[in-house]
């Protein structure tokens, strides 16, 4: 099992569709309006592993988002990886906060997935990137220490994204 999990408009359902671009069974609905996820999707990805799509929080969160997200977190034993999707534009929030609190604080294994790389300069992606770098490397103990730019439009760095979920539920050859 893998989760993703960040603010509500970051593009986590976009994302998850683009990953499973190449898996046509697999239906991913997405929102023109954020906050759009109000309860945690499950896609599971034939025998290898299941993708768990968390609610937003934010703008129009669940009210129940900490006790769900939280206890899920805390109790799911296989949960390989946790995702933690970053809008590559405003970077880290005050609301990022609370999901990498959780994920330092339950000692999980998590990543920093930058989205909406399509919509900076590449100056301003850079800084971003440079930011939150310094910020995984000196604020964090679980975050892996790479970064994952992508972009659901463009698809840029989602072959990179896809190999690494791949080798985290061990199903690379």
């Amino acid at each position: 099992v893998v989760c993703f999990i960040g603010r509500s408009n970051v593009g986590k359902s976009s994302l998850i569709k683009a990953l499973f671009s190449l898996a046509p069974e697999v239906e991913v609905r997405v929102s023109k309006k954020p906050g759009h996820t109000k309860k945690m999707n499950f896609f599971r990805v034939g025998k290898y592993f299941t993708l768990v799509d968390m609610p937003g929080y934010g703008y129009r969160s669940p009210k129940d988002f900490v006790d769900m997200v939280e206890a899920y977190l805390k109790e799911r034993t296989n949960l390989k990886r946790t995702f933690l999707l970053v809008d590559s534009v405003v970077g880290i929030q005050k609301t990022d906060n609370i999901a990498i609190e959780m994920c330092e604080e339950f000692a999980l294994p998590y990543v920093m997935v930058l989205t909406k790389i399509d919509k900076s300069s590449k100056g301003h992606l850079l800084k971003q990137v440079l930011q939150i770098q310094k910020f995984v490397n000196t604020q964090t103990q679980g975050c892996f220490p790479q970064l994952f730019p992508v972009s659901a439009v463009t698809y840029s760095g989602i072959h990179l994204l896809r190999c690494f979920i791949a080798n985290v539920t061990g199903n690379l050859d």
